[in-house]
């Protein structure tokens, strides 16, 4: 299992000033990784590549650490209440990945040093909604375990969580270096969910991730240690004996989990895709598998008139009667958080 090593890193000059800040300038340096100060984490200039491709790579190699303005939380429905981001993007290279068209010709991974502003932000929020306990969603933006080893915020996040009566922090991830989380004190406060999918489509499509087996290696480790566990399954693909491959999935999850934790959830969601994320995939990734064709999906319309295209109601249906039966199989004391 490899670990993120930048291949470059910017540093926002206040981010120096923080304590987080000045560890990684540390590592940085004794790792001999080449620095550059640059005035602010939103105008990062030097990354290479004249291409699509290259730039999306380069991005991916590069460590932008700054210090996070807008400390406003959007809701994140059906995932949680609200999310915060102590990061954007990630060093995976998910082709289907929705973050796409949010993060620039080059999605460079940027972490936020000022943790304290962000955890009070999460505080205020959780006071004004006392006494019904509030659930944050910590990785919308990014996956913070995949720098994890390089920010230690997670741990942080988890920790202060752990303390907050009213507080639940909820983390997904494609990764699996869980270990220096194993024994923190997080109160079961946070909840683990792992993000699954078929071998084809991890091997296919979810590059610079860990393979099945090291999450689910990742997942028992994590639910040992007294975490609450979920797994998300997502996007849930129509292909070729999909229904075949989906029943090994969870079948091999079933052996490895029995019996099965409590509380045991599972989120659910299905591929779909917008017109601007089609042509920036595309350009990104011209050879890639991903079935892409508008003419063979139903229009679903979003907010400002956004169209998402779904699966038809047809394959839809028939999707998500092989997913829910196949967990009523080898899961069937499990919650069904949203089928989507």
């Amino acid at each position: 299992m490899k670990v993120f090593q930048p291949k470059r890193v910017f540093f926002e000059e206040d981010a120096l000033n923080y304590q987080l800040g000045q560890s990684i300038y540390n590592q940085m340096i004794e790792a001999k990784i080449p620095i550059k100060i640059i005035g602010s984490h939103n105008r990062v200039t030097g990354i290479p590549g004249t291409t699509p491709q290259q730039s999306y790579l380069e991005g991916k190699r590069t460590l932008v650490v700054g210090i996070k303005k807008d400390l406003s939380l959007d809701t994140c429905k059906p995932s949680a209440d609200f999310e915060f981001s102590m990061g954007t993007s990630c060093p995976g290279g998910c082709q289907y990945c929705y973050l796409q068209t949010h993060l620039g010709r080059k999605p460079y991974v940027r972490v936020y040093v000022n943790l304290e502003d962000i955890f009070n932000q999460i505080k205020e929020i959780t006071a004004k909604n006392h006494p019904r306990i509030t659930t944050f969603e910590a990785a919308s933006t990014s996956d913070p375990l995949a720098v994890e080893h390089i920010t230690g915020s997670l741990s942080k996040a988890i920790e202060f969580f752990g303390k907050m009566e009213h507080a639940r922090l909820r983390v997904v991830t494609k990764f699996a270096s869980i270990d220096p989380l194993l024994k923190l004190a997080h109160n079961n406060h946070t909840k683990f969910r792992f993000s699954l999918n078929t071998k084809p489509v991890i091997q296919k499509f979810e590059p610079n991730t860990a393979v099945l087996a090291e999450r689910i290696s990742a997942a028992k480790k994590i639910t040992q240690a007294g975490y609450p566990l979920g797994f998300i399954v997502e996007p849930l693909f129509v292909y070729q004996n999909y229904e075949k491959d989906y029943c090994e999935l969870f079948k091999e999850l079933s052996k490895a989990f029995d019996p099965p934790p409590q509380e045991l959830s599972f989120e659910l969601i299905t591929h779909r895709f917008t017109k601007s994320a089609k042509k920036i995939i595309l350009e990104r990734f011209p050879d890639t598998k991903l079935d892409l064709e508008e003419t063979s999906r139903r229009k679903k319309f979003g907010k400002y008139g956004l169209v998402k295209y779904l699966y038809p109601d047809d394959q839809y249906q028939k999707l998500k009667q092989t997913i829910l039966k196949l967990l009523g199989r080898f899961f069937p004391s499990s919650q069904i958080e949203y089928f989507t």
